[in-house]
């Protein structure tokens, strides 16, 4: 790719960060595709972003399942190249958008796994008995009651809270913002922190959750304490944070049957997101259904 080309994939990226508020790991994954792009350019002989071809985009999302990328990340790869064409021809800097139309090959859809309410209950029910395990209990509570995104979690500030509410505003995908009921257990698990949490709050720091060293808690040290206490729960399958916010819309699904309040809570912009629970909740039926109707248990053959 020649020199101007470069320049324009990192204004783009620019515009993505500074324009559009897109997160760090989104600018991230943006970037690693739109770079894979450009690898293939440079094989396939195109040095201007103006010369790419229909052809050369179909040919760079074969290369891409050649090389065992599954449909999902294959999809991604393409969004990023039509956001990033869409921005070029804002920009007056191509006439045309070749990614346009160009599909990614379906792959299997598979189901969220999801924790057994009496699982979900078994790991956030423990007795907190020093301050950081007020902490880990109130944030695996607020996880499950509020169906949240680590990065949610994580990023979430004091002035977000209205305990007296039962609500948290969280800010998600695409600087969305959003207002989450939160649940009386949840409640009291953060009010036990809260009171504790001066002990390692330091100056003027706004972050709920926070590390030994008085900052704002990080993703990685929430997932490490997650699989802290599933193991010391006698949790047998593997979690992480986003199995809660996946149990959160199956369990809340499974009670109310309301598909549009639980797309509303966890931030999804397309319903078509949040109807995978409605197949978690079929699939819950069914498994009932087997095991309890005297018609449908198979008997062994003569």
């Amino acid at each position: 790719m020649q020199k101007r080309a470069h320049q324009l994939l990192n204004q783009f990226l620019r515009h993505l960060g500074d324009e559009r508020r897109l997160s760090p790991l989104t600018l991230i994954h943006y970037g690693r595709d739109l770079a894979q792009c450009v690898r293939y350019c440079d094989d396939a002989g195109v040095n201007d972003w103006g010369k790419l071809t229909i052809a050369e985009v179909r040919g760079w999302v074969a290369a891409m399942h050649r090389h065992g990328l599954s449909g999902k990340s294959i999809q991604r790869a393409l969004s990023a190249l039509r956001s990033f064409y869409r921005y070029l021809m804002r920009e007056q800097a191509v006439a045309r958008n070749p990614a346009s139309g160009v599909t990614a090959p379906k792959s299997a859809r598979r189901l969220p796994k999801t924790l057994t309410t009496d699982q979900a209950a078994r790991l956030v029910t423990f007795d907190a008995r020093d301050p950081l395990a007020w902490r880990d209990r109130a944030l695996l509570e607020l996880l499950y009651s509020s169906g949240l995104r680590l990065s949610e979690l994580v990023n979430l500030d004091l002035a977000e809270l209205d305990l007296a509410g039962g609500l948290v505003r969280v800010t998600g995908k695409g600087r969305k913002v959003r207002d989450v009921p939160v649940g009386a257990k949840a409640r009291e698990a953060l009010r036990e922190w809260l009171a504790r949490r001066g002990q390692f709050a330091a100056p003027e720091e706004p972050a709920v959750f926070l590390a030994r060293n008085g900052r704002r808690l990080g993703p990685r040290a929430v997932q490490a304490r997650l699989r802290h206490w599933a193991v010391r729960q006698g949790i047998e399958v593997p979690v992480h944070p986003h199995m809660l916010r996946h149990s959160f819309a199956s369990h809340v699904l499974e009670s109310s049957g309301d598909l549009r309040a639980v797309q509303e809570m966890l931030g999804h912009a397309n319903i078509s997101t949040t109807q995978i629970y409605t197949h978690l909740d079929f699939q819950h039926l069914a498994n009932v259904y087997d095991k309890a109707h005297p018609r449908a248990r198979r008997k062994n053959s003569p």
